[in-house]
């Protein structure tokens, strides 16, 4: 005869067999964001990462400055 294990009322996904899975949250479990969702969000990290005019300027001062900062310490 097989023997009854008890369960305690938990809310867990029983289904995941790591006990860290287990205590995660149910929505980590869902469907993916869909297509168009996952879309919009790549073009967000894209703006982000676009080096604006100023952005330009900026690295071509400190790269300038530096190159002559060189320039004359090596002359």
């Amino acid at each position: 005869m097989k023997k009854m294990t008890r369960r305690s009322l938990v809310l867990s996904q029983e289904s995941a067999g790591h006990p860290f899975r287990r205590s995660l949250p149910a929505h980590v479990f869902t469907e993916p964001l869909g297509i168009d969702a996952e879309e919009d969000e790549n073009a967000r990290a894209a703006e982000r990462w676009r080096m604006a005019g100023g952005d330009w300027r900026g690295f071509l001062t400190a790269y300038c400055a530096s190159f002559v900062a060189i320039i004359v310490f090596i002359a």
